[in-house]
């Protein structure tokens, strides 16, 4: 078309092109309103009829064919366009200047101001680079785009432009030189730290942590939010710290991550603890200045103004240890704390710097460094519930649903269900390795090279499961250990073995029903070899509790005293990170490393237990403790009993309880149960396995109980009263 001029002077401050009646049809956006040209491929205008113009003609005003290149008479390219999906900008960034530069100023309203703008170009596409002429209060003003955010686009590759909707918030900037002072610049500010207009967690990667997102705007972001002269006016300063901390896999590094990229302005600087040392006398703590340098000049230069500065420091207990607490004569995580805390709230403290640490150890941290003014906003990160849980698994297989790769038979809401105590780590390590056992069934061994079939993948529920086998959860229940415990299955032993069960399980049920954090510690104490182990490895089985694990002297062999105390507390911390956990102190007497003889036993262990099992758990942490013994006089000379609510005495079998195993084994005929029964009086419950073993090989059967029931000859009860002669003591 052939470039005109406006066909009238005050046309010239309305943005838009003007061309003939008959050409306008043509520039029409179907099913709206608008008339849309893109004008020489440098940008968007909107057109408007005007019968003074010829056809094949179109008037731009004087700033347009300066950024069009072009003069009146010229021709120059233009097409109809149609704008995208999500086209509304977010956030419109421009630099004011007066049309005719001279020596007058005015200060301008920007929220009177941006609301003008918004009403007067409604609907018209903004370029970064464009400038547009408008009046305004009797003056002509120009603005030159600087930033036009649509949510959503921020990583295209085409020109950074959107259409003014009634919500998109304007920025505005002048120059000194100008002569315009903006103020009172609210709205402008509310959306100008962000690229996001809002927040999309789960298109963040970020699933089960929206309320820790949520203390994480409020403490750290909002006073950020507003702009700086609130801040001043409330006589607050910003948050320029915050620790987030937890256990291995739960998000930590994600969230600081992702709250860097949804930041407006600088990179954020992210650097891991041991980074920053050197070897060299001075240079650990230069380093650390280094990365507060950009952050200075910028406060230096733009005051209140300055972009935020972002510096994320993974694991950072590596480097800001207490003070003190190192011994390698050198002092340099020392002064490293010091530097840090100069930086962060020194006498030249900074107020553009948000730090974000990282750590699962927060107790190795110096107390200087959290609090307030440093790192003041600390959030735990915990392993995720079942919402959160369902969360992760939708983010991690949504792109095998949107791709056909997910069997109909898998449901999300049964591997949440049955995911417990699984950080967001290791729910990822679940998908990943249900993904490979479905890859794996396409893969021939024998022939690598055969074309595989894309449409046949299917990742199916049974993949899920066999990888729930395959990922165990470091904070899950130690069912290998239970196992074992009750190598002999479980046999039913008679009413009073019952009852104990059952009063344990009702313990079981009642920490389950408490409302908040609660404590309940039970003894189970007897003879050796009577069950007891047994009986609290088949509660934590069947009590189908996340966390259970068992503290034994045999996972201990060989260890300090302080090392086996560090141990055992460890066990104790991780419980305190599940909603629900049950541990279980297995021979408390072989713990204290009790000896009859003197008798002697470990004070230091003895007093760590009898803390940690009184100790009542963090807020909305249940915890069920069961001891076992079979030195109960011991334990109660030195207190020890008194530690636990309930003592229950598990009883050797009597006759009636021994002639009931004996049954259920069904390794005796009819008529040699009731003797067998008889000898067996006031035993053990693993004596009589032992018993039994031993007769049946005697009697040239294999030695293991499955066999010996399920042969068709039975245990001779002269064999087996060979046997107990070997095994009583006189």
């Amino acid at each position: 078309m052939i470039v005109t001029s406006t066909p009238a002077a005050d046309l010239a401050l309305t943005n838009l092109a003007y061309c003939s009646p008959s050409d306008h049809r043509s520039f029409a956006v179907p099913g709206t309103k608008l008339f849309l040209a893109n004008v020489a491929d440098a940008f968007i205008l909107s057109l408007s009829p005007h019968e003074s113009i010829r056809p094949g003609h179109i008037a731009l005003n004087a700033i347009q064919r300066r950024h069009a290149r072009v003069s009146t008479g010229d021709s120059v390219s233009v097409s109809r366009f149609l704008p995208p999906d999500d086209f509304d900008l977010v956030l419109l960034s421009v630099e004011l200047e007066f049309v005719k530069r001279g020596t007058k100023s005015e200060q301008i309203d920007a929220v009177l101001l941006a609301g003008q703008l918004r009403k007067k170009f409604n609907n018209q596409v903004m370029t970064v680079g464009q400038r547009v002429s408008f009046e305004y209060h009797g003056n002509n003003y120009i603005f030159t785009v600087n930033q036009a955010s649509v949510e959503g686009h921020e990583g295209s590759n085409g020109p950074e432009r959107g259409m003014i909707t009634s919500d998109t918030y304007i920025v505005f900037e002048a120059s000194s030189a100008s002569g315009i002072k903006v103020v009172n610049q609210r709205e402008a500010a509310n959306s100008k730290i962000f690229k996001r207009k809002e927040f999309n967690l789960q298109s963040l990667g970020i699933g089960g942590l929206s309320a820790e997102f949520a203390d994480i705007f409020r403490r750290v972001f909002t006073s950020r939010v507003f702009p700086s002269h609130v801040a001043n006016k409330l006589g607050i300063k910003h948050v320029k710290g915050m620790l987030l901390y937890g256990p291995p896999g739960t998000g930590k590094t994600l969230i600081a991550r992702q709250i860097g990229k949804m930041l407006n302005g600088i990179e954020p600087k992210i650097v891991n603890g041991p980074e920053v040392l050197s070897k060299f006398v001075g240079e650990t703590e230069k380093n650390v200045r280094d990365l507060f340098a950009d952050a200075e000049n910028d406060q230096r230069a733009r005051g209140d103004e300055s972009d935020l500065h972002v510096i994320i420091f993974d694991e950072i207990d590596a480097i800001c240890k207490a003070r003190g607490s190192t011994r390698d004569g050198t002092g340099v995580h020392d002064s490293i704390v010091n530097q840090l805390l100069t930086k962060i709230d020194g006498v030249e403290s900074l107020n553009n710097v948000l730090l974000i640490g990282m750590t699962n150890r927060k107790d190795l941290l110096d107390e200087a460094l959290l609090r307030p003014g440093r790192l003041e906003v600390q959030v735990e990160i915990s392993l995720p519930d079942e919402k959160g849980r369902l969360q992760i698994f939708e983010i991690h297989t949504n792109k095998m649903k949107e791709n056909s790769f997910l069997a109909p038979d898998v449901s999300l809401a049964e591997l949440a269900a049955r995911t417990k105590n699984y950080s967001g780590a290791e729910i990822e390590g679940v998908v990943r390795s249900a993904v490979s056992f479905a890859l794996n069934r396409q893969i021939s061994l024998d022939d690598l090279t055969k074309p595989i079939d894309e449409e046949s993948i299917k990742v199916t529920r049974d993949d899920f499961m066999l990888a729930l086998q395959e990922i165990v959860p470091a904070f899950g229940a130690s069912f290998d250990d239970l196992e074992r415990c009750r190598l002999n299955g479980i046999v039913d032993c008679g009413d009073r073995h019952n009852h104990i069960y059952e009063r344990t399980m009702l313990l079981a049920e009642e920490v389950k029903a408490s409302d908040g954090n609660e404590l309940v510690t039970c003894l189970l104490e007897g003879p050796g070899g009577s069950g007891k182990t047994a009986m609290a490895a088949r509660v934590g089985t069947d009590s189908d509790f996340p966390y259970v694990k068992i503290v034994s002297a045999e996972s201990m062999i060989g260890l300090h005293e302080s090392t086996k105390c560090s141990q055992i507390l460890k066990v104790f911390e991780d419980a305190y990170r599940s909603p629900l956990s049950f541990i279980i102190l297995d021979d408390i007497e072989r713990l204290l490393e009790y000896s009859a003889i003197g008798p002697r036993y470990s004070n230091l262990i003895s007093q760590t237990l009898l803390i940690l099992i009184k100790r009542v758990p963090p807020k909305g942490k249940k915890l069920l403790v069961m001891g076992t013994t079979s030195e109960v006089n011991f334990l109660d000379s030195i207190g020890f009993c008194n530690a636990f609510a309930v003592t229950h005495s598990v009883p050797t079998l009597n006759t009636d309880g021994a002639k009931a195993v004996l049954k259920q084994l069904d390794v005796f005929t009819g008529e040699d149960i009731a003797a067998a029964a008889e000898a067996l009086n006031d035993m053990p419950i693993k004596k009589l396995y032992t018993l039994v073993k031993m007769a049946a090989a005697q009697g040239r059967h294999v030695g293991n109980l499955d066999t010996a029931a399920s042969s068709k000859r039975k245990i001779q009860i002269n064999h087996f009263f060979d046997c107990l002669r070997d095994i009583m003591r006189f």
